[in-house]
């Protein structure tokens, strides 16, 4: 192990509103499950594919891929399909007809506010939940404080946060650190701070490169 024996960290960037992220979630989590050299810390950051999308986006998803990929409406169902079987290979039920397409921004300050209070990684999990499988919106103030409060927060504290945009520059901070790293596309994985994966990998590939971390780490000196 490394001589100050601290974790692999994985930084991963993604947006609740990409369904890529969601099944670069749950293979990433297969991947770590199947590593089991040294302990692993995730911590997610924000990215925001689509920061003009309004809160109260009143489309469908097949209008609004028309709309923001400039595909035809077979081409954007099409690619809904797609999503939505690969999704399932990885235990994921995507529910498109319910899903709620919105601006992203307030869940990712939500995401620095459990982070802050050791939750992240239970928030990051229910409102990518929320958004893919359950159909809830995952935009307004309200509703996020909701979903705060399932997975143990402080449901007022979380409304006086979001609404005075507390967290507004962890999010942009973010956004910065992940033009310097040359992200224009998620999920993007930085493994250790020395290795990048791009895309919904299969959990195979999580394990080659954490286990090559782990020998670089061996190589150091004690």
């Amino acid at each position: 192990m490394a001589p100050d024996n601290t974790p692999i960290r994985i930084d991963v960037w993604s947006d609740i509103a990409c369904p890529w992220c969601y099944i670069g979630k749950r293979n990433l989590e297969s991947g770590i499950a199947g590593f089991t050299v040294e302990p692993v810390e995730v911590v997610y950051h924000s990215f925001e594919l689509a920061p003009d999308t309004p809160v109260e986006f009143t489309g469908s998803e097949v209008e609004f891929l028309m709309s923001h990929r400039g595909v035809s409406a077979d081409q954007a169902r099409a690619m809904i399909d797609r999503v939505v079987g690969i999704a399932r290979t990885a235990g994921l039920e995507y529910d498109y007809d319910a899903l709620q397409h919105t601006n992203t921004l307030k869940a990712h300050e939500l995401l620095h506010y459990a982070k802050e209070r050791g939750l992240q990684l239970e928030m990051k999990e229910r409102l990518l939940s929320a958004y893919f499988v359950e159909g809830r919106h995952v935009g307004r103030v309200e509703d996020l404080a909701d979903l705060a409060a399932e997975v143990g927060l402080d449901r007022g504290d979380v409304v006086r946060s979001l609404e005075a945009g507390e967290y507004s520059d962890s999010v942009r901070v973010d956004m910065v650190q992940a033009r310097q790293y040359g992200i224009n596309g998620v999920p993007f994985f930085v493994i250790d701070g020395r290795y990048g994966i791009s895309g919904a990998q299969p959990p195979e590939v999580f394990v080659e490169v954490l286990s090559r971390a782990a020998a670089d780490r061996s190589e150091q000196p004690a």
